[in-house]
């Protein structure tokens, strides 16, 4: 048994909704090149992980209590096959190349471990006045028809006009606007510069918060043909996978066509009044994705009723109300990681089940990214980073589900 007793109230739900799943009969298919059909796409989404910082070796083992060789190890012994947000910034651009030098030595590592698993990035919604520290390319100019200049990106530029979404994160840290063409070679070449580490995909955060002046999202469309046109001739294996949050359920463009690979959201979790902490997945429960990823023609070419996507243990800071059946978006007045965090390691083992479970049965185009790495926005003891790893002398802080996660992925179907 894996678990010594069911004495947590959530036995019960654990038991009626789980299923007895074979192991697979042969190993999943991973294989792609210059495009991804549904069923490879969907055996990288079954095996799907949070792993926030996993190429950041300096923050991860200076100041997140984490290792870089343990989180490899993990990765691949668990079978995780796509590592999500494993690299990314908010804000602090001037940092970039620090970041892409360490980032392409831990990426190399992982694909000398496993060639078959995706890197994903974040390009979030977020444009900061560092920006203006960084010079433009002449390729970048040339990729968008432009003639080469000698200067840096413009951060005033990038920002919505009269004072539409501006120093929305603060001074100097705005949302910008996709419907500017500075917005979108910033966004162009940060996901270049991704790509050339070994970057296969891009999660473009609130893309909704971006697109204020693109109802139609042409510009959205333009800036994602032209990253895709880069890794088509850059890309590991040709191919740069997009996704954002859709709390619309997707987008889709006039014609049809889906702007994303896949589609992916936070949980979403409901407390349950008067079991104090604990919290259960409900269909139509606020902005939950659940039966709601709309369907078209992919990129790839193939047609969907409903996109394939991920859910995950968001992050997004607390409500001032920890502990209380507080409502709105958070799960006891805390983030979703964050609760998550607190629970004791057997309840967050049966929850992993129960969650999984919970999704196949009732919207198999659903996945459950397992978490492996992300922020904690307040302290659990002691520690202000969620890792999956098993306490070690290497990570003496593991919350201790890999596991747990390992099992559900070898026993499901």
């Amino acid at each position: 048994m894996l678990f010594k007793s069911f004495s947590n109230p959530f036995a019960f739900l654990l038991l009626t909704l789980s299923v007895a799943h074979p192991l697979y009969a042969s190993e999943p298919d991973y294989s792609f090149d210059g495009k991804i059909s549904r069923e490879v796409l969907c055996n990288y989404l079954a095996r799907s992980t949070t792993f926030g910082e996993l190429l950041n070796s300096d923050l991860t083992e200076k100041f997140l209590g984490g290792d870089v060789d343990d989180n490899i190890r993990m990765l691949t012994g668990m079978g995780a096959k796509f590592a999500g947000r494993s690299i990314y910034m908010w804000g602090d651009e001037t940092r970039l190349e620090s970041l892409l030098a360490s980032g392409q030595i831990v990426a190399r590592k992982i694909h000398d471990a496993d060639p078959d698993v995706i890197l994903q990035a974040a390009v979030f919604e977020i444009v900061t006045a560092q920006v203006n520290q960084i010079p433009i390319p002449a390729w970048v100019f040339e990729d968008f028809d432009q003639s080469p200049e000698t200067r840096n990106f413009k951060y005033e530029a990038m920002l919505y006009p009269e004072g539409h979404r501006v120093n929305h994160w603060g001074p100097d840290a705005s949302v910008p606007d996709m419907s500017r063409l500075e917005t979108r070679m910033w966004f162009y070449y940060l996901t270049a510069r991704y790509i050339d580490i070994g970057v296969e995909c891009i999660h473009f955060g609130q893309v909704e918060l971006m697109d204020d002046n693109d109802p139609d999202r042409a510009y959205w469309s333009d800036m994602l043909t032209r990253c895709r046109r880069y890794a088509s001739q850059h890309a590991r294996r040709r191919l740069l996978l997009c996704d954002a949050h859709v709390p619309s359920g997707g987008i889709v463009l006039p014609d049809g066509r889906l702007l994303f690979d896949f589609h992916s959201f936070p949980l979403r979790i409901e407390e349950i009044p008067g079991k104090p902490e604990h919290a259960v997945l409900k269909l139509g429960y606020r902005d939950s994705l659940f039966k709601r990823s709309k369907g078209g023609v992919t990129p790839s070419g193939w047609r969907c009723d409903s996109l394939p996507y991920i859910v995950e243990l968001d992050n997004f800071g607390g409500s001032g109300h920890e502990g209380e059946n507080y409502g709105g978006h958070w799960c006891w007045g805390y983030d979703e990681i964050t609760w998550f965090a607190n629970q004791s390691q057997n309840y967050r083992d049966l929850w992993l089940h129960y969650a999984w479970n919970w999704i196949r049965k009732n919207d198999p185009n659903g996945y459950l990214q397992m978490p492996a790495g992300r922020v904690l926005y307040r302290e659990v003891n002691g520690r202000n980073w969620y890792w999956a790893n098993r306490p070690s002398d290497k990570v003496p802080g593991g919350f201790n589900q890999e596991e747990t996660i390992k099992w559900i992925w070898e026993n499901d179907s």
